[in-house]
């Protein structure tokens, strides 16, 4: 490309060189240390605006070059539509564009006989492309950005769901741990009884490990997985509370129950039998944390007239306003939106002299 230039008249290297620059820019793999596709792409758009009126050669001259430099440009206009930082690419863009529709008046108004007419039929000729490029870089920008809020979902969901295991599993563990712990301190029993407490301590400090080495499973797997197809956690259900229940009755000493339908578990979607654990579970933990002296806790189970199924969780303890209930503010709250997402409802307010939370979640039969 360059040999017809150094054989051709003077003037013609600027041409050729111009048509170089252009092809160079358009085919690199930016980013060279500072210099960003779309810098290069912006210098060199000018350089050609700049050289359209100040180059005073033959119109035949233009022709050798022209559709190198023409290519060149229309790849720098799609990489800058598609590429360039938002704040950038309307004038970037811009710029580019008019660099491709007025590269043809280089050849229009160094004809033997200009005129008006010519220039605009070429600039009109040289906008199609244009408008293709354009076109096609704001498509695959589009594309791109709805990858990116893909993405940027998906970590908000894996950040939520890890949020609520932290709250919902390690909060009700450290809870038992520090209930324990003090009454370790406050117990004068014998010491089978502080054996006893210690045991338990550890065995829920375990317990705590092991939901955090789950969390951090999920995490790494959503380093190396694909977002479309997130890292699964455990999922719990009805079929759990029988062993939650029991922990719950160990460590706090109150009379709980369980009144658990026959063939309840494994009524409800996984995801609705894993809301409903996880409604006992943020329930029993705010009783500890807020109702410590409640003396019975109930907690039942069982299929509603409509076919769905209602799990209850009442005490004794005192009918606390919502809330100071909720202690971490991420709880019940949370935990409503979920069951609301699943179709059901979660109600949480005073109750006989205690405070109950009642979970309604639809059956798959009942869809």
């Amino acid at each position: 490309m360059l040999l017809p230039a150094l054989m051709g008249p003077p003037g013609a290297w600027v041409l050729a060189g111009a048509a170089a620059v252009a092809l160079v820019a358009a085919i690199y793999p930016w980013p060279v240390k500072r210099i960003s596709p779309a810098r290069s792409a912006g210098v060199v758009a000018g350089l050609s605006l700049v050289l359209d009126f100040v180059w005073s050669g033959v119109a035949g001259q233009v022709l050798l070059w022209l559709p190198f430099e023409m290519t060149a440009l229309l790849v720098l206009l799609y990489r800058v539509i598609r590429r360039a930082p938002r704040p950038h690419v309307s004038w970037l863009g811009g710029l580019a564009g008019t660099a491709v529709v007025l590269l043809p008046l280089r050849m229009t108004l160094h004809a033997p006989q200009p005129g008006w007419r010519e220039s605009v039929f070429m600039a009109l000729l040289a906008f199609l492309p244009a408008a293709g490029a354009t076109g096609v870089g704001l498509y695959l920008r589009s594309l791109d950005d709805r990858r990116a809020r893909a993405v940027t979902e998906a970590l908000r969901d894996q950040r939520g769901e890890v949020a609520r295991d932290l709250h919902d599993f390690v909060a009700h563990e450290v809870t038992g741990i520090v209930l324990e712990a003090q009454a370790a301190q406050l117990d004068d029993g014998a010491r089978e009884r502080n054996d006893e407490l210690y045991a338990r301590i550890e065995q829920a400090g375990t317990r705590a490990l092991d939901a955090m080495d789950q969390m951090v499973r999920t995490l790494r797997t959503g380093e190396g997985g694909t977002w479309a197809e997130p890292p699964a956690t455990r999922l719990y259900g009805l079929a759990d509370l029988a062993e939650l229940v029991g922990r719950f009755a160990a460590m706090t000493g109150a009379r709980t129950e369980l009144n658990q339908e026959d063939g309840i578990a494994g009524v409800l979607a996984r995801e609705a039998d894993d809301a409903a654990y996880r409604a006992v579970l943020e329930s029993l933990t705010n009783i500890r944390r807020h109702a410590p002296h409640a003396s019975r806790i109930a907690v039942s189970t069982g299929r509603t007239a409509g076919r769905a199924v209602e799990v209850t969780v009442a005490d004794d303890g005192g009918g606390t306003p919502a809330p100071t209930r909720d202690g971490g503010g991420t709880g019940l709250a949370g935990l409503a939106e979920r069951v609301g997402a699943l179709g059901g409802t979660l109600e949480a307010g005073p109750h006989g002299g205690g405070w109950r939370v009642r979970c309604v979640l639809p059956a798959p039969a009942a869809r």
